[in-house]
């Protein structure tokens, strides 16, 4: 499953929003996934982070509001995803956005790494009996042990997103031998939320066994936002998705090594006989120094035969480069 990260990369505009989802859809993934908040619900203007990174938002907590979408809009996002052929997927950041989320309608629930060890949060999705997509990047291994209890305890579907929380993430922190930890330890499906802003680490968590990959987009990374550095533009996208396609079908096994008729083919044609490398006289004796193996493997001998052929004596004088056949040979 290829996810499309829009998050805030829209920065309030509507617009640009659909815009994203459109470009996204026409890249091939599965899902599009984007950010519920509420601002009264998860946050307070005290909050810290990132006070002052906004010229327009005086706080977080502003930045937050001017990111909330009314419930109409959310409901036409659903509708324009399900036109386009694309999943709706939704990460809430409080209790109050679980509940919207449900009033409008979602498969799955994408949990952010900040809430991993936040019970409230979980509780309220374990209730909703719908799988679960826990990202890891802020839990320790005791907060993610817990988390996947809780839901698992409920025989509800969860899958576990390695994920590193640096923007952008640096390739040696990207953390990729996690998806094999994470499916020896909890036996779920593995996947990876990746910041990278390249292609590489997505395509190599696929060929790693991953089975969820999710990376944010922009339409350029000069574009104003916190995810603008760790995103990939939709070309960037676009090659994500052909790259992961092609390592899905490369590792499907397919390619048999039996001798079929299209193999014995290709090997007629690549394939050698036995021809000697010098002119050679009736009567001597073949010798591996006096042979070379020639196109086509019909030419002569096979040189499958080898063994067969050494020690061997012509019954004909052959000149240089010239194939042997057994009726040649004493």
């Amino acid at each position: 499953m290829v996810v499309a990260e829009i998050g805030q990369a829209h920065d309030g505009s509507l617009g640009i929003l659909h815009s994203m989802v459109k470009a996204a859809a026409a890249c091939g993934v599965d899902a599009v996934k984007f950010q519920v908040h509420i601002a009264e619900a998860e946050s307070s203007p005290q909050e810290p982070f990132r006070v002052k990174f906004s010229p327009a938002d005086t706080t977080r907590f502003d930045y937050w509001k001017r990111m909330e979408l009314p419930e109409a809009e959310w409901l036409r996002l659903k509708k324009m995803c399900e036109d386009l052929g694309v999943e709706f997927l939704a990460t809430p950041f409080s209790n109050a956005a679980v509940n919207l989320l449900e009033r409008i309608g979602v498969n799955r629930y994408k949990v952010g790494s900040g809430d991993i060890a936040n019970p409230l949060l979980l509780e309220r999705i374990a209730a909703t009996r719908k799988e679960v997509v826990l990202s890891t990047g802020l839990g320790t291994l005791e907060d993610i042990d817990r988390a996947v209890a809780l839901f698992q305890a409920r025989n509800i579907p969860v899958a576990i997103l390695q994920c590193t929380t640096r923007y952008p993430t640096a390739p040696e922190d990207v953390g990729l031998p996690w998806l094999g930890k994470f499916k020896a330890r909890y036996g779920c499906p593995v996947g990876l939320s990746d910041h990278s802003g390249t292609v590489y680490a997505g395509v190599a968590a696929v060929a790693l066994g991953a089975a969820f990959v999710e990376t944010h987009v922009t339409f350029d990374r000069r574009m104003f936002g916190p995810d603008s550095q760790a995103s990939l533009t939709f070309n960037g996208l676009e090659q994500l998705v052909m790259g992961i396609r092609f390592v899905e079908a490369a590792n499907r096994d397919k390619e048999g090594k039996a001798l079929t008729e299209e193999k014995d083919r290709l090997r007629r044609i690549f394939g050698k006989a036995i021809a000697v490398n010098r002119d050679m006289n009736a009567g001597e004796t073949l010798a591996f120094s006096d042979l070379e193996g020639k196109k086509p493997a019909d030419g002569g001998i096979a040189v499958s035969e080898l063994n067969s052929v050494l020690g061997r004596r012509l019954k004909c004088s052959k000149k240089c480069w010239d194939f042997v056949a057994w009726e040649e040979l004493q």
